[in-house]
C-alpha cells in the first residue's frame, strides 16, 4: 500500500478534534498539549478545510514554547497544511488546497487539527503533481527559500549562488529553486554525508568551514566568488558567507545561532554587499498562498520537487508531543501530522 493510499477518512467539522496549547513551558516533555473537541463555526467568506496533512516546523514548536513573542495563547499550532475544502462557498466546495502561513498556529489557530478555518480568498489550489502528504510538507521551507531569493534578486542563469546549510530543508529547497532558475549553484555541508536533495542542475558540495570552505567556493567560482550566499544557518557560517561574496554580492540571513557576530565594515562597503533578513513569521496567510501558487508551475513540471515523506515520519495527533520532540532534536526528516490518524 502507498503511503498516500494509507489517509484516513475525513471527518465532519462539526467534531473536530485539534491540539490546544493554553500556556508555554521551558520544555517539550512539560508542554499542556491537549486534544480538544468541537464544532468549527464559518461565515460566508470562509472555508473549512479538512486537514490531510501538516507538517511539524520548528517554530510551530517553539511558539508553543513561548520563545515567539507575539503568539497568542491558548491556540492550536501549525503553520503547512494540505487537505480538501469541505465547507464554504459551493465553487470552492471538494477543491484540494494547501498552504502555509506566518499567522497560523501564531496568532489564530492553525493546522494541527482535523479542520481549519480559512479565508475564502486565502486558498490555492493543491499541484496535481504531488500527494497530500507532500503537499503538506512544502510550507515553510519552501515559502522562506522563496522569499529570501525574491528579497536578494532571484539569480540569473550564470551566476554563482552558495548554499550554506545545505541539507536542511530550507537548504535543500534553496539549492532547488537556485538550479531551476540556471544559477551555478554550491551547497556547503559540515560533514561528509553524501547530498541527496533533488536539484535541476549540477551542484558542487563543499565539506567543512572557515578558511578551507572560503577557499574552496573561490576556487569553484574561478576566483570571483558568489552573486548569492544564502545563509540558513547564520553565525556558524557568516564569515564565510561574507567573504566568499562578489562585488555587490548578497547575503541572505533567515535563522542564527549567536545574536552577533564579529563584522568587517570596511569589506562590507568597499565590496558594495547587501545583507538580507528573511522572517517568513511577518507574512499574512495571503501573502504566502501567492508564493506558493508561484511555485506552483515548479512543481507541477517536476522540476522542483517536494520532501520524500517517510511512513517513520508520518504521526497521529495523539503522537504530536512525540513529534514535537524529535523536531527540536533537529530531526532530519520532515515530519508530518495525519490529524484523522489514530495512534
Amino acid at each position: 500500500m502507498s503511503v498516500s493510499a494509507a489517509l484516513p477518512s475525513p471527518a465532519s467539522p462539526r467534531n473536530s478534534r485539534r491540539l490546544r496549547v493554553h500556556a508555554k513551558a521551558d520544555d517539550v516533555s512539560r508542554l499542556d498539549l491537549k486534544i480538544e473537541e468541537g464544532e468549527i463555526a464559518w461565515s460566508d467568506t470562509d472555508v473549512v478545510v479538512e486537514v490531510a496533512a501538516a507538517a511539524v516546523n520548528p517554530s510551530d514548536v517553539k511558539a508553543t514554547l513561548g520563545m515567539m513573542p507575539h503568539a497568542h495563547w491558548p491556540r492550536t499550532p501549525g503553520r503547512d497544511f494540505a487537505g480538501t475544502i469541505v465547507e464554504g462557498p459551493s465553487h470552492l466546495i471538494g477543491m484540494d488546497v494547501w498552504g502555509s502561513s506566518g499567522e497560523l498556529g501564531i496568532c489564530r489557530d492553525g493546522s494541527h487539527g482535523t479542520h481549519l478555518l480559512l479565508s475564502a480568498a486565502d486558498v490555492r489550489e493543491k499541484p496535481h503533481a504531488m500527494s497530500m502528504l507532500e503537499a503538506g510538507a512544502i510550507g515553510v521551507p519552501f515559502v522562506t527559500a522563496w522569499k529570501g531569493f525574491e528579497r536578494s534578486g532571484f539569480p540569473k542563469p550564470g551566476d554563482n549562488v552558495v548554499v550554506l546549510g545545505a541539507t536542511g530543508k530550507v537548504g535543500q529547497a534553496a539549492i532547488q529553486i537556485a538550479s531551476m532558475l540556471g544559477a551555478r549553484t554550491i551547497g556547503v555541508m559540515r560533514d561528509g554525508s553524501t547530498y541527496d536533495g533533488h536539484h535541476a542542475g549540477p551542484v558542487d558540495i563543499v565539506v567543512g568551514n572557515g578558511p578551507k570552505a572560503i577557499a574552496e567556493i573561490r576556487v569553484r567560482t574561478e576566483g570571483r566568488g558568489v552573486d548569492i550566499a544564502f545563509n540558513t544557518v547564520g553565525s556558524p557560517y557568516f564569515e564565510v558567507a561574507q567573504r566568499s561574496l562578489a562585488p555587490h554580492g548578497r547575503q541572505i540571513l533567515i535563522a542564527t545561532v549567536d545574536k552577533t557576530v564579529p563584522f568587517n565594515i570596511l569589506e562590507f562597503y568597499r565590496g558594495q554587499q547587501t545583507f538580507v533578513g528573511v522572517d517568513t513569521l511577518a507574512l499574512s496567510t495571503s501573502e504566502t498562498a501567492d508564493i506558493l501558487a508561484q511555485m506552483t508551475p515548479g512543481f507541477e513540471s517536476g522540476v522542483l520537487k517536494p520532501f520524500p515523506i517517510l511512513p517513520t515520519a508520518i504521526y497521529s495527533l495523539d503522537q504530536a508531543k512525540e513529534a514535537y520532540a524529535k523536531v527540536l532534536q533537529s530531526s532530519r526528516d520532515r515530519l508530518v501530522l495525519v490529524p484523522n490518524r489514530r495512534a
